[in-house]
């Protein structure tokens, strides 16, 4: 019964296949190698822009959609373009968008402002919305 020996041997190899001969000296196993974290830019910021332009332009001096132009939006006071009609809800919100605001309303907009007429349900990952808010940052200057 030569055959058992060959199968046991071929169990084993096939159970080792794909781990390392050596473990990791850092106590972690193969399997959990972290993620690389990349840090959002403006121009990651500028692809998730796009989900925007349907009602939003970012160009300098241009039009009005069915929301304001961009342009200059951060360190601008909320509802503050004239050529604009706004909501009651976004006029009554007063103050300035800074990075912190933008960061409250663009997660949940109609959280953050109830009663607004932005009917986007907001941007859920974070370091999507730090990357936006670096591009509306970099359209301001």
């Amino acid at each position: 019964m030569r055959i058992v020996p060959v199968l046991l041997a071929g169990a084993f190899a096939l159970a080792s296949c794909g781990k390392s001969e050596t473990p990791p000296t850092d106590g972690a196993s193969d399997d959990a190698a972290p993620a690389a974290v990349v840090a959002p830019t403006a121009a990651m910021g500028e692809q998730i822009f796009k989900r925007c332009v349907a009602c939003h332009t970012v160009d300098k001096g241009g039009h009005n959609g069915i929301g304001p132009n961009l342009h200059g939006v951060v360190g601008a006071a909320v509802a503050s373009k004239s050529d604009f009609s706004y909501s009651g809800a976004m006029k009554a919100k007063g103050g300035v968008w800074d990075a912190a605001t933008l960061e409250t309303y663009l997660e949940a907009p109609m959280k953050a402002v109830p009663g607004t007429r932005m009917a986007f349900a907001g941007v859920i990952d974070a370091p999507d919305r730090k990357a936006l808010i670096l591009y509306l940052e970099a359209q301001s200057k």
